[in-house]
């Protein structure tokens, strides 16, 4: 944990880590609060107009030890694969805490995944068991018979469909459970990368992974835990963003975590919530961020009572940052990291560390760098890749059965990011843009993420992409793919007002040439927008 400091230079060089021989993700989130303060409120749950619900440290502890004891007795054990297709829900956070008592091994995955991409997901982990819902097992029901490793489905809406009922198999077994004694490396979770440039590859973690990202939680939350701190994210918690930097530490830190079940991102309800909820600790990715402008009077309608608010998983943005910042009278604390790596960079506006545009500095206890290809690092200024130096407790122990592309993860003891970033004389990094995402135009390096944030202050926009279109002038030229806002409608004319936008704020090599309407954005289930499909669109249309 970090300790208090006047500085954040003071901050990093006192910081030094001290992860025990042994630890259990499991026991760590549930077990050593319920001994304390039984009563303690781990989980809120927004249910509408209604009263909140409530699920104590007790509870957490009492339902994980049952399910853990049920699903032990239907076979699961030490470094099986059980998935959860669930829903922000109790069930999800019992089911999380099961796994890992049973040294089984947790594969979140989203609701929103289609078939195809679940029997990808399925398979390549070989999940022996899955916790799911109604919805989720009619989607298991399509491909079950082509997944050969699966024996036991649990659905939190009851039997049925060939799967067994969670809060039956909960009221049958006892409530006590001798959690497998497991160490700070033994396998704990397994995240698939979000497949923005490939196939998703499933990132193999230890239980160490949840102690690695205290410090960055605590660094963009400006010292979390405070009293009255109250976390919640929109991010589903199949993903890193939900389940690493939200659900477990919220867990670990005693600070009750706020779910809310939304299909799809309603800035409206979503700021409800966050009212009615008394939510102070908000993790917000740039792309909801950005939706979060189409809500007008946001001060005069909602009273809202945020604390911090951290965002990541793609650029923030110098807009962003000063929208949000005039907005809701707080900064911002933008932070970076991945699936195979969280939370390594990081903002504290409490310590002076926020720079619009940028994403911040080293977190305590990491060490990043910006390097060549060589894994020499680059003087301040120079456009590298960014990369993180192990061991590193937050670092993956490598990619599920596939150890090619673990090895070639790394430069040495540099674990690449595959990201673009530039280092400035402060120390502050900025993100450029992925490998396969910089534009190369008429000599210039060009990062998507600048253009992206700067169209989307334009008051037409909602959303926006950049990439670079095939040029045999200028290599490529800047093509940008935007989604109006309700009240506007395409035209030549708004096309050369939103060219001349980004021109005049950003520079005469930046601004899209090319302004194409599209009537929605393809993305991730982690928000991110998926410029390859952009991409090669464009190269298509380069080539007729």
């Amino acid at each position: 944990m970090l300790q208090p400091a006047d500085s954040y230079d003071a901050l990093y060089r006192g910081f030094r880590w001290s992860i025990p021989e042994r630890f259990n993700i499991g026991v760590a989130v549930s077990d050593r609060w319920a001994a304390r303060e039984p009563d303690r409120v781990a989980l809120l749950e927004f249910r509408g107009e209604g009263e909140p619900g409530l699920l104590t440290y007790g509870d957490l502890s009492a339902r994980s030890n049952a399910l853990a004891g049920a699903m032990r007795r239907l076979g699961v054990g030490r470094g099986d694969r059980v998935a959860l297709l669930l829903p922000q829900s109790f069930e999800t956070a019992i089911a999380h805490v099961a796994i890992y008592k049973l040294g089984a091994i947790a594969v979140p995955l989203a609701l929103l995944f289609g078939v195809e991409a679940l029997e990808y997901r399925l398979q390549t982990a070989g999940v022996k068991a899955v916790v799911t819902n109604q919805a989720g097992n009619a989607k298991l029901g399509a491909i079950r018979g082509r997944l050969p490793d699966l024996e036991l489905v649990v659905s939190i809406d009851g039997e049925g469909g060939g799967a067994l009922g969670f809060h039956r198999l909960v009221a049958d077994h006892p409530a006590v459970f001798d959690a497998v004694d497991t160490g700070p490396d033994d396998p704990a979770m397994m995240i698939f990368t979000s497949g923005t440039t490939g196939p998703p590859k499933g990132a193999l973690h230890g239980h160490r992974v949840l102690l690695g990202h205290l410090p960055g939680v605590q660094f963009h939350h400006e010292f979390l835990p405070q009293p009255g701190d109250r976390l919640w994210t929109p991010a589903d918690w199949a993903w890193a963003g939900g389940l690493l930097n939200v659900l477990l530490p919220g867990l670990y830190f005693g600070v009750p975590v706020v779910s809310g079940r939304f299909e799809k991102f309603d800035p409206e309800a979503a700021l409800g919530l966050v009212e009615k909820m008394g939510v102070r600790n908000a993790f917000i990715p740039p792309t909801a961020l950005r939706m979060l402008k189409s809500v007008s009077g946001i001060r005069k309608r909602f009273r809202l009572d945020l604390r911090t608010v951290g965002s990541a998983g793609e650029a923030l943005g110098r807009e962003t940052y000063e929208w949000a910042r005039d907005e809701f009278g707080l900064t911002v604390n933008e932070f970076y990291g991945q699936t195979e790596c969280n939370i390594v960079l990081s903002s504290c506006a409490a310590l002076g560390v926020s720079r619009g545009g940028a994403i911040g500095k080293p977190v305590p206890g990491h060490y990043v760098a910006v390097i060549d290809a060589e894994g020499r690092p680059v003087p301040p200024g120079t456009v590298g890749q960014i990369a993180v130096r192990r061991p590193d407790p937050v670092m993956f122990l490598g990619y599920w059965q596939n150890d090619k592309a673990t090895r070639e993860k790394f430069i040495g003891d540099w674990m690449t990011t595959g990201d673009q970033g530039i280092a400035d004389g402060d120390g502050y990094v900025q993100f450029f843009g992925r490998d396969d995402d910089v534009i190369t135009s008429a000599g210039f390096r060009i990062g998507p993420g600048e253009i992206e944030d700067c169209l989307t202050g334009h008051p037409a926009i909602a959303l926006a992409a950049a990439v670079g279109k095939p040029d045999p002038l200028r290599t490529e030229i800047v093509k940008a793919y935007v989604v109006l806002r309700d009240g506007f409608s395409p035209s030549e004319a708004l096309a050369v007002e939103i060219r001349d936008w980004v021109r005049v704020r950003l520079s005469a090599h930046e601004y899209p040439r090319e302004v194409e309407f599209v009537d929605s954005m393809p993305l991730t289930t982690t928000g991110k927008v998926i410029r390859r499909i952009f991409r090669d669109r464009a190269r298509r249309e380069a080539e007729d």
